[in-house]
């Protein structure tokens, strides 16, 4: 039973079509049952994540009043129509996807700020669009480059293997990446499988591999990031972490480093964030920014938690 201080929130599903062919987008939002929402948020999934893995969060967040949009990208989780073999889709795409989702958003609620929370490829694909996205913010969770010499430890003694072995003979056998079945990522279109090989193989990431339009695309954004790196990533380094800002240049920008131990378990890593234990001591720390960013004041907001932090 919710409390009278949270109001019930109302979830719906939506088809959103996409510029190729009868492909769609599915969206599902979460919106506060009673009253106007305070802002539109866009929750962008982490590279193979379904947009299920963030219903909790989306929930709580429509809790505090806010209206919740997830999706999964086109072929991919709800919005792959036919087998993953037949899915037509590169990084490229997302991107598009990404901008899709951001413009529905203005038409559906054009009077409301729009804030843009990413999870790892979530916060990289915004940057890439051709038009800087009409968001008032961005809250990159556990994003950097994913060049593989900057990866972090744990996952860089096993990424060799991967790319140079793993990804491109499953992906060559099954016409798609089925990482499901191998408990690696998530599936994938083979487009996609094979422009992130790409990517991660070369030291600038997606700009060094799509050129100069993508330096600039990157530079002109210029809605604030608020960047959290977590200490016990096993994905995302440091460095990597700092290239992200880079390239976001003209973004008002702060890396913020997370201590693990904030956790009730001790343990963040690239995935934890969005798990529901995190409620109170990761989540709740997020509304002082959500509500500066919602208002329009301008800036990456201050530390949420505590007063270490790297600048950007």
């Amino acid at each position: 039973m919710q409390s009278s201080e949270q109001p019930a929130v109302q979830w719906t599903e939506m088809g959103l079509p996409i510029s190729a062919g009868a492909g769609r987008l599915v969206l599902r939002q979460c919106q506060p049952a009673t009253g106007r929402a305070l802002a539109q948020v866009v929750v962008a999934p982490a590279m193979g994540v379904l947009q299920s893995y963030y219903q909790q969060f989306a929930s709580w967040l429509a809790e505090q009043g806010y209206g919740v949009t997830t999706f999964d990208y086109r072929g991919h989780g709800l919005s792959l129509q036919g087998p993953l073999r037949a899915a037509r889709a590169d990084l490229l795409d997302w991107v598009q996807d990404c901008q899709r989702v951001a413009e529905q958003l203005k038409q559906q609620f054009p009077d409301q700020a729009l804030i843009w929370i990413g999870h790892s490829l979530g916060s990289q694909l915004p940057g890439l669009a051709p038009t800087a996205l009409p968001i008032n913010g961005l809250l990159s969770v556990g994003s950097g480059s994913g060049y593989w010499r900057d990866n972090a430890a744990p996952t860089r003694r096993l990424v060799r293997l991967f790319w140079w072995g793993i990804a491109p003979l499953a992906t060559a056998l099954c016409g798609g990446f089925p990482g499901r079945k191998l408990g690696i990522i998530g599936d994938l279109p083979a487009g996609v499988l094979w422009q992130w090989r790409r990517w991660c193989l070369n030291p600038d990431y997606g700009i060094g591999v799509e050129g100069l339009w993508a330096a600039e695309a990157y530079a002109a954004a210029r809605y604030p990031l608020h960047a959290l790196y977590f200490e016990d990533d096993e994905m995302m380094s440091l460095a990597s972490v700092q290239a992200l800002l880079g390239w976001y240049k003209n973004a008002p920008g702060l890396l913020e480093r997370v201590d693990p131990a904030l956790a009730p378990s001790g343990r963040i890593g690239h995935m934890g964030y969005f798990r529901e234990e995190m409620r109170e001591l990761l989540w709740r720390p997020l509304l002082p920014l959500l509500q500066s960013w919602r208002l329009g004041e301008g800036g990456p907001g201050k530390p949420l938690f505590g007063p270490q932090e790297s600048p950007a």
